[in-house]
């Protein structure tokens, strides 16, 4: 399957061609939003490549016909390659075919990038080692621990690194579309795409801002999982490192080993995250800012609104204000 410029008068010799690397199972908005962007902004032939070539069932239900062998292509002819996720791969084992047909295309292309959980494929062939790269704000943490050589950036929306291009989930593909289309073209040429298409040329803020969880972390040292328990049981406290140390009767260089080897967060960083997730929980959930500060254990709305900057790069305020209801308040609810 092929989708060709929209301006026929384009020369040959200046459109560029984009792989997509997709398969069973994939999310299908990590290649039609960056496939929608590079369209719309002429320049680019785009081709998409499976493992076996033919169709492909995605994640929705959507399939996509008559796909391309990865192996029919010479991966020269490439100028991008652009590897998508799938909420699997970080779940079950990678697909031999997968990871042969990955092998075999980034060989070529001047640019290799990945949408979403995608970035698992690149960390498996070796190619992110000693590199930054990002992927889905859920998946940062297991692709941390799976190949620690990788210095993941879970914040940011899409990071550069060389030839090698990673990005966030799922709708954090139509951003990198955009970064590589203002490379290749120009911020003019980006910017009327990003017009044209109602979105953010830069998007406001960074993944964190959507990142929250009630949930304790899964671990397997016994004095770890004591730590992190006091701290879900008891969130207003004013918890450090060397108070749960203390707690869990161990010393506070071996509570910070711990949490390194399994987290890989030191103890103040895992709990300055534990109490921004409180607190985005509690905004959304109707408080006010005072009261968030101090039943998210910030102690001060200072302290909040510095957590809120350094992580979000947005205040509580206006997080409150970009994830309020779609529907407008009920009249008599209205304060």
């Amino acid at each position: 399957m092929s989708i060709r410029p929209d301006n026929p008068q384009i020369k040959t010799s200046n459109i560029r061609t984009i792989g997509f690397l997709i398969y069973d199972g994939v999310s299908p908005l990590d290649f039609t939003g960056p496939a929608e962007a590079f369209s719309r902004s002429n320049g680019y032939e785009l081709i998409y490549l499976s493992p076996s070539g033919g169709n492909i069932h995605t994640a929705s239900g959507i399939t996509i016909a008559d796909t391309l062998p990865a192996t029919s292509i010479n991966p020269a002819t490439l100028d991008t390659l652009i590897i998508t996720g799938s909420d699997s791969l970080p779940q079950t084992p990678l697909k031999t075919s997968l990871i042969d047909a990955a092998r075999h295309l980034v060989c070529g292309p001047r640019r290799v990038a990945t949408v979403c959980t995608g970035a698992f494929i690149l960390a498996e062939l070796g190619l992110l080692n000693g590199r930054e790269a990002t992927t889905h704000w859920k998946n940062a943490r297991d692709l941390a621990r799976r190949y620690p050589q990788i210095r993941v950036r879970p914040d940011i929306i899409h990071v550069h690194d060389g030839r090698f291009v990673t990005s966030a989930g799922i709708t954090a593909g139509i951003d990198l579309a955009l970064s590589l289309i203002e490379e290749d073209q120009g911020a003019h040429i980006a910017r009327d795409t990003a017009r044209d298409m109602v979105v953010y040329m830069h998007r406001p803020g960074g993944q964190s801002q959507f990142a929250t969880t009630t949930e304790a972390p899964s671990v397997s040292h016994p004095s770890l999982q004591k730590a992190i328990d006091h701290v879900f049981e008891y969130p207003a406290a004013s918890h450090s490192a060397a108070s749960l140390a203390d707690y869990v009767s161990v010393s506070q260089r071996h509570l910070t080993r711990i949490f390194q080897s399994e987290l890989g967060l030191s103890p103040a960083q895992w709990l300055e995250q534990f109490r921004l997730n409180t607190a985005q929980q509690l905004i959304l959930n109707g408080e006010s800012i005072s009261t968030t500060a101090g039943l998210s254990g910030f102690g001060s709305e200072d302290s909040l609104r510095r957590a809120f900057s350094k992580w979000l790069h947005i205040t509580p305020s206006e997080y409150r204000a970009r994830f309020r209801s779609t529907f407008p308040a009920h009249p008599d609810s209205a304060s």
